[in-house]
């Protein structure tokens, strides 16, 4: 059975653009209010216009997820609004692919800043307010590289891996809080995603796959309407994976020294 999002206040991360902009806009028509975060406010109040000019609900806040005291004021603005959050996702990401002979630390360590620690900082920023509400919904976006590393990818999918495990853990710990969790997988989506990889072979290969076979941001987001509108009476945690399986691209991931 599933139940209208009507009125349900969703928080969402990396909302500029992508994956976050295509679920702003998907669950905005069918009646949530959508919260909004990222850097690039100027994107950020386009979307809310185009929302509110629909006769949706929506408001921005300029969001850094390395920051934690952003992601708190993001899920504190949606609270003064609107006295609740129902739903908080866990979007921004980055993918910054390169081999690690290449030496790219400063690529490392922007993934594991938003990958890692911006999911983290999102479950400390809406939990106490989920708690005591006795309800919330937690969805994180892990990746199909959160299930199997390949070279080229070890940062990136170490970060994707480890959402799964902070997202199994988080499930084991609420359940006595009736919250709900989601870990969503999704394989190569048309987004902007592969535009910050910089190692040019990484680029050239990635970038030629996701050309050839990505599926739209939409599907992305109707697989977030549909978890949130199951209608559920007690603490569960879901996963999915969309898109092409990782076995599918996995050649198209490597430098070809490293094909096999």
């Amino acid at each position: 059975m599933t139940q209208d999002i009507q009125g349900k206040v969703i928080v969402i991360t990396g909302a500029s653009s992508g994956l976050g902009e295509a679920t702003a806009r998907h669950l905005a028509s069918h009646g949530a209010i959508v919260v909004l975060g990222a850097r690039r406010m100027d994107r950020l109040q386009k979307i809310v216009d185009e929302i509110q000019a629909a006769g949706g609900k929506a408001l921005a806040l300029q969001t850094d997820v390395t920051r934690q005291a952003d992601v708190q004021a993001l899920v504190d603005k949606a609270v003064s609004s609107y006295g609740k959050i129902d739903v908080m996702l866990n979007n921004a990401g980055l993918m910054q692919q390169s081999p690690l002979e290449k030496l790219k630390i400063d690529e490392w360590d922007n993934m594991i800043d938003i990958n890692l620690k911006g999911t983290l900082y999102g479950i400390a920023a809406v939990l106490p307010q989920m708690k005591s509400q006795q309800f919330g919904h937690v969805i994180n976006v892990s990746s199909v590289a959160g299930h199997k590393v390949t070279p080229a990818g070890t940062v990136y999918c170490a970060t994707k891996h480890a959402v799964r495990a902070i997202s199994e853990g988080f499930r084991q710990e609420v359940k006595d809080y009736n919250l709900r969790s989601t870990i969503i997988s999704p394989g190569a989506i048309d987004t902007e995603l592969p535009s910050h990889i910089t190692d040019s072979e990484s680029s050239e290969a990635i970038g030629g796959f996701y050309a050839s076979a990505a599926i739209p941001a939409d599907s992305f987001a109707r697989i977030v309407y549909f978890a949130r509108s199951l209608n559920l009476k007690m603490s569960i945690s879901t996963r999915y994976s969309i898109g092409p399986p990782l076995s599918r691209y996995k050649r198209h991931l490597l430098p070809s020294r490293h094909r096999s």
